[in-house]
């Protein structure tokens, strides 16, 4: 399939219905079909990994279409440059929670990124941080718990940041790093009281929600080690 015919599939199947509950749930719903993930997964699935495709359906501007580019991208193609750019160009959650978790996760250049995007002042730049920080802590089952302490401060010195989608994304990637062991759960949990201290209602609200999540017995007996 061309970038073309990929579109008009999707704009086949335009919803007005799904634009409506895309836009209750803070997503940017400009350039959006209201395309369900379902559709695109399966849409995705058909193309295959398919790096120049990926790049062309993202410069489309689509909302549907950035999804799929996400899904059919070649993390070993992806390169810096792109990456800096697809961040530049993320302007709703949902996309950029979706490229860090469908392909920017898989990349040799994960933590690096974490480390730059975290410290931009842009929205969702810095979203970007630490949504695929989230990601790595989920996914990446090998790498040495002692690496996540190298984001603990980077945590608390955003915590106080009352943007909505910056503060959600920092208080997800805390509980993710709390999630991961027994060991980070307790450094995890340390960093959250620290943090509580903080004068700030987005930081309060971070901290509280960290630890009653990590300290939940039915959380806590799910963590093994």
């Amino acid at each position: 399939m061309t970038a073309s015919e990929i579109i008009n599939e999707l704009k086949k199947n335009y919803s007005e219905k799904n634009i409506a509950g895309m836009a209750r749930y803070g997503i940017n719903v400009q350039n959006a079909f209201g395309v369900s993930m379902p559709l695109m997964r399966n849409l995705a699935k058909k193309i295959g990994v398919n790096q120049k495709l990926s790049l062309e359906l993202w410069d489309s501007g689509f909302h549907e279409a950035k999804h799929i580019a996400s899904m059919i991208g070649d993390p070993e193609k992806v390169t810096k440059g792109q990456m800096n750019k697809w961040a530049k160009d993320f302007n709703s959650w949902d996309v950029c929670d979706g490229t860090c978790s469908n392909l920017f996760r898989k990349t040799p250049f994960a933590i690096e990124k974490i480390l730059e995007w975290a410290e931009r002042k842009e929205e969702f730049v810095k979203r970007a941080g630490f949504s695929l920080l989230c990601y790595v802590a989920t996914h990446h089952k090998k790498r040495d718990d002692k690496e996540f302490l190298q984001f603990l401060p980077l945590i608390k010195r955003h915590a106080s940041d009352e943007r909505n989608f910056v503060k959600k994304s920092v208080n997800w990637s805390l509980r993710q790093i709390g999630k991961r062991s027994r060991f980070l759960n307790k450094e995890a949990l340390k960093t959250a009281r620290e943090i509580l201290e903080l004068d700030s209602k987005a930081a309060r609200w971070i901290a509280r929600d960290a630890i009653r999540e990590l300290t939940d017995p039915k959380i806590l007996a799910r963590i093994k080690r």
